[in-house]
Parts: structure tokens; sequence; C-alpha cells
């Protein structure tokens, strides 16, 4: 039978972890913000802004679309029963909604792609993570971890591997999908491409956050043990991600296998008074570069290395347990920034359209766009929440993925 909004209103307040966590909200504002910092920062309009500007840069490039990604996976599970998973019909309707949901998403990011917003559109990458992540919605969340851990590994091998194979590997790099792109068979296929491999955030290396969320998600968030243990879990991986990079590099032989590739960055890292290692670090599109295996031992941004999995998953964990106490102890204060996280789709999907012109308006003062961005998000979301509630694209993610699992699931 289909289901009213009465009693689908009632099954949900009967599950238990229904209410809404604010501490993932916060979270989620914490990736806008550091969205807004890799898109639009000082350090990116202007690079001699000054070492403020580059500790912002190195806080949300990278980290703040991990984030996203890890908190993905956590509202994967929270959305079908958090730490006591549904079944039977009822996860009938929370695979059609997920499933749904991805549609949507992924014809949002195609048409940012085709609008040519300039920012590495990660919506069609999301679609997939979700698409991906349905079978494995009532896997405990110890068999998760261990997934998350094995594919943070065996991912970016696979991905270096097949792409040192494929023939002009790496032309796709930094791109996502968008309508032009199926207008042939070989465009359509260098898109799968992008989105599998070697695109901004291909699925090979990004599902290890999707499935440390979902693992995460399952847990009892609103547990002070669970906090503790996710915190310190986060701070071991982050340690254990960057320490280990740094003695592979360094200590172990890293270095010196790269050097043929730094010797060839040399005279552009002179040029712009950089060292060579720390500008090689700087040049991620996605993947690592297939030049040498050796690529596979940095931790930089958007390079999906393991090591910059671990680190970064790591941070992402700390970050959430910290957001977690946050809204228990500070929620009235933070209330502007947990409605930019609840109205985070409508955000990134304005962001993308606005972004251009307010950087080319604002740009010749590199923390302005910075600025009216963050203020802007903060204030509009913080009025519209309360009195509105889901955000304009949350509303149609809502009804499109709830009206069609009535229709389908009986």
């Amino acid at each position: 039978m289909v289901l009213t909004e009465e009693e689908r209103s009632a099954a949900q307040a009967a599950v238990p972890g229904r209410t809404r966590l604010h501490g993932v909200d916060l979270a989620r504002g914490l990736a806008v913000l550091g969205m807004f910092v890799a898109h639009a920062g000082p350090a990116v309009l202007a690079p001699d802004a000054g070492s403020a500007a580059e500790f912002l840069a190195s806080l949300g490039n990278g980290h703040a679309s991990i984030l996203f990604a890890t908190l993905a996976g956590v509202s994967l599970a929270l959305l079908t029963g958090g730490s006591r998973p549904h079944e039977g019909l009822a996860l009938r309707r929370d695979r059609v909604r997920v499933a749904v949901r991805a549609v949507v998403l992924f014809l949002l990011g195609m048409v940012l792609t085709q609008l040519g917003a300039p920012m590495m559109v990660i919506l069609s990458f999301y679609a997939l993570y979700f698409l991906l992540a349905l079978p494995f919605l009532r896997v405990r969340p110890a068999v998760l971890a261990v997934l998350a851990a094995v594919w943070a590994v065996a991912g970016p091998v696979v991905s270096f591997v097949v792409r040192s194979a494929l023939p002009g590997s790496g032309s796709t790099a930094g791109g996502a999908l968008s309508f032009t792109d199926l207008t042939s068979w070989d465009t359509a296929v260098a898109g799968v491409q992008r989105l599998l491999l070697d695109g901004a955030y291909p699925v090979i290396t990004w599902m290890p956050f999707v499935f440390a969320g979902l693992a995460v998600g399952r847990l009892d968030l609103r547990s002070t043990a669970v906090r503790l243990r996710l915190l310190v879990t986060g701070v071991v991986l982050t340690v254990v991600g960057a320490g280990g990079s740094w003695l592979a590099l360094h200590v172990f032989g890293g270095v010196r296998a790269l050097q043929p590739v730094l010797d060839r960055l040399a005279p552009i890292a002179a040029q712009v008074g950089e060292d060579p290692l720390d500008l090689l670090q700087q040049l991620g599109f996605g993947v690592a570069p297939t030049t040498t295996p050796a690529t596979l031992l940095l931790n930089a941004p958007h390079t999906g290395t393991p090591f910059e999995i671990v680190t970064s998953t790591g941070a992402a964990l700390a970050v959430l347990a910290l957001c977690l106490v946050a809204g228990d102890h500070l929620r009235v204060l933070l209330a502007p920034l947990a409605a930019v996280g609840a109205l985070a789709l409508t955000v990134y999907v304005v962001q993308g359209l606005v972004l251009g012109a307010v950087v080319e308006g604002l740009g010749e003062q590199p923390w302005l766009p910075l600025l009216v961005l963050a203020l802007g998000s903060l204030v509009l979301c913080g009025v519209w929440r309360p009195l509105l509630g889901r955000g304009p694209l949350e509303r149609v993610l809502h009804w499109a993925s709830t009206r069609t699992a009535d229709v389908v699931v009986r």
C-alpha cells in the first residue's frame, strides 16, 4: 500500500536515532566553508596573499571534499536507520530513495559541469558513490571499516596500474561529466573514465571515504564513548597517514625515486620560488601521476594515494567527533553553520552558478570573495532554516525520492 504523510512521519518517529544530529550538519557546514576556501580563497586568487592565506588553503584544499564524501556515508547510514539499520519493506524503500537521490544528483552535476562552473564538480561522482553503497546498507560496521581500509590501499594501486596501461590516460584528470560528453562514443567513454578512474573524485579511489562514513553512521553517535573513540581513531589515522608518507619519502628513499620527476619540475619551481617536491604535491587533479610508482607515496590534496586517503579520512573522523560534541553544547551559537550544512546541496549548486561572477567582480581583493560567500551563506541559511526548513533542492530530493518509493514499494 502507499503510505500517507502521517504514516511516514509516525514510522520515522518510531525508529531510534532518527532525530537529526546537529553535529553532522555542523561538520557538513565546515565542509562547505572549506569548499569556499578551495574555490575562492585568497591563496587561490593571489598566490602571494601571505602565510595566513596559505594556512587556510592547507585546511580546505582536498580536505573539504573528502569530509563531504565521508559525511555522505554517514548520511546514508542515518537515512537508513542509523545504529539500527532498516529491514524488509523499510529497507526496500530506503534503497529506492537513495537511488532516486543519486539520479537527481547525477543530473545536477552534469548541469553544473555543462554550464562551466569554475570548480571540480563532485555531484555526479557522489551519485555513483550512493549507488555503489546500496548493497552494503546492511553490512556490519566492523566489516565496512575493514572494506574501507583494504580499498584505501588497493584502490590507488589498481588505479595506477590501469591508468599506466591505458593509452592517453591523464587527459581526463580533474574533470567530471557533462551532457556534451554524451554526443559521441569516444567522449562518452572518456566521461565514464573520468567518473570511475581518473576524474576529479574517481570512484575507484573515493569509495573508502563512503564506506568509512557508512561504518561510522551505524554507530551510536550520541554516545560519549563512541565520540571519544571516533576522535582518537581520527587522530591516529591522521598521524599514521601523514607520518607514513613522510617516512616513505624522506627515510625510505621515496624522494630519490621521484628525482627524475623533481628534476623536470625544478625550472618551474625556481620561477615560482617553490621546492620541487612541494610543487609536485600541489599539482593533484584527482589522481597520482603515472610517471613513477613513487607518486603513490605522496600525501597531497587530490592525489588519491593511500597516504592521502588515510590522512584525510582520519581528519574527517576527528572533525566529525568534535562537531558532534559542539552540536550538543553550542547549538544556538553555531546554528547558522549547522543551517549551512543542512542546506549544503542548495549552497553548493548556487555557489557553482555564481562563483565565476563573484570572483571576477571582487577578485582584486583576494579575501573578499571568500568573505562574501561565507557570510552570505551563513546569513541566508541561518534565516531560511528556522523559518522554512529544508532548502529548495533538499525539498526536491526529499519529494522525488519519497514519492517514488511510495509508488515502487508497496
